[in-house]
């Protein structure tokens, strides 16, 4: 018998079990819209939200609580995101700028930004608000009017994490 029991302990399956850990993880960088953008059509060609052009930038906050682990990427567009049927090519241009900060020394963001093709990034090292304004500007086919109708383009904001 006591074989018999020792030979069963070979064969006997270890119970087993599962435990789950969970954590909440808040945001240390959380981005705000500030400011639709509008678009200004100041020639039949061309749209714009440069205030020159009747149109609004659109402002962006990126709020950031830890400071030297986040980098601030804005994509001005290169497309509608809805519009009415085109027949022709669009040019896009855009830019992104610091227009307002929380902290004195985030105003060196503006000349340490990176331009990669449409996208814009900013080395946030500081704790507090940036704020910040995309132009973007469309012209259409080769000085074509735009049809009538409604237009939106969408930037793109976002923290990445270093």
């Amino acid at each position: 018998m006591k074989y018999l029991v020792t030979a069963l302990s070979l064969f006997a399956l270890p119970a087993l079990a599962n435990v789950p850990i969970t954590g909440t993880v808040e945001a240390k960088c959380v981005i705000q819209t500030t400011k639709d953008g509008v678009y200004g059509n100041p020639i039949a060609s061309k749209l714009s939200t440069t205030p020159a052009d009747g149109g609004v930038l659109p402002v962006i906050r990126f709020d950031v609580s830890l400071a030297d682990s986040y980098t601030a990427n804005i994509t001005h567009p290169t497309s509608f995101s809805t519009s009415p049927t085109l027949n022709d090519t669009v040019a896009w241009t855009g830019s992104t700028s610091v227009t307002q900060t929380s902290v004195a020394g985030m105003s060196g963001y503006e000349a340490a930004k990176v331009v990669v093709e449409n996208t814009t990034i900013f080395d946030l090292t500081l704790a507090g608000s940036t704020w910040f304004s995309t132009a973007s500007s469309a012209t259409y086919g080769s000085s074509k009017p735009f049809v009538g109708g409604v237009y939106t383009a969408l930037v793109q904001a976002s923290c990445i994490a270093k």
